[in-house]
């Protein structure tokens, strides 16, 4: 891997940052040169939010990511923003709980995910982001059970550290669809 850019989008309240953050501390923990960063409108919850995440064997120049190699859209405005900018030869993931339309590009791999209804039938309503994680790392072959268990532990604060086994377990849920 020389470099990969991630965008992360939908509403504010779906776990955006925290997908990023995540995959963000992942790299980190393997030795990757990393970038993070968020955007959210003003309303937070509800409103739009985005997260770039750039993963590298080299220095990152820029955080910005414009041509993403890797897009999870969580919502329909974010897929119908995001998904012409996807490099072609690019891997787009959708939660199809969500998003009824199919991806009008033919030059990408996507993933249609019903993370929303995944998560709410297994109990864990706000984890549908960790499903689609979970389903990123199996198809592009990043799940390492030492780095993931790290990671986890950097973003899951200390007050809700009763959540790891939760976000495993969406992950994996995650990973079998």
């Amino acid at each position: 891997m020389a470099t990969t850019q991630y965008l992360f989008a939908g509403f504010g309240g779906q776990g955006i940052l925290f997908s990023g953050k995540f995959l963000a501390y992942k790299g980190l923990t393997e030795d990757k040169q990393v970038s993070w960063l968020p955007s959210y409108g003003p309303e937070m919850r509800g409103g739009t939010a985005s997260c770039s995440v750039i993963l590298s064997d080299t220095p990152v120049g820029s955080p910005i990511v414009s041509k993403p190699d890797i897009l999870v859209a969580m919502n329909l405005p974010s897929l119908d923003k995001y998904e012409d900018s996807v490099v072609p030869g690019g891997t787009i993931f959708v939660d199809s709980a969500l998003i009824e339309r199919k991806v009008k590009r033919t030059d990408v791999t996507v993933y249609y995910i019903p993370a929303t209804k995944l998560a709410s039938d297994n109990g864990m309503p706000t984890l549908a982001n960790m499903i689609i994680v979970g389903k990123i790392l199996k198809e592009l072959g990043g799940y390492n059970e030492e780095t993931v268990n790290t990671a986890l532990k950097k973003v899951i604060s200390a007050k809700r550290a009763d959540m790891l086994e939760t976000n495993l377990k969406a992950m994996t849920i995650g990973a079998e669809n």
